[in-house]
């Protein structure tokens, strides 16, 4: 998955973009780390049940300078991309998910692209 302008998670119905206003700093601060090549990366369990045990994981790249990001959720394993939103069983997945994206927004780091 190439990193683009905007971004969609499989299955949700908003596409999210980078805030104008982001700062390096505020990544850091919600848990996004630096790979090699100096893209920003977040990577988070959306299980209920505690941030260590298995469950759907969302997964958010950012390039280093900031012209773009991709979004998407995986399974346990974090290799294959899965729709959350399907199915009564992952609601609570869909909850977590909301909940770290609402938390994006309010850092300044993501909004949603208007239709």
């Amino acid at each position: 998955m190439a990193i683009k302008e905007t971004a969609k998670v499989m299955g949700d119905s908003v596409t999210y973009k980078l805030a104008p206003g982001i700062k390096r700093y505020a990544l850091m601060d919600v848990g996004f780390t630096e790979s090699r090549n100096g893209n920003f990366q977040f990577d988070r369990s959306l299980s209920t049940e505690g941030p260590y045990s298995p469950s759907f994981r969302i997964k958010v790249t950012i390039a280093k300078d900031f012209s773009g990001l991709q979004m998407t959720v995986t399974d346990v394993s974090g290799m294959r991309a899965v729709n959350i939103f399907q199915k009564q069983e992952t609601k609570g997945a869909v909850e977590q998910y909301h909940f770290i994206i609402d938390n994006l927004i309010q850092r300044d780091i993501l909004e949603a692209v208007e239709k």
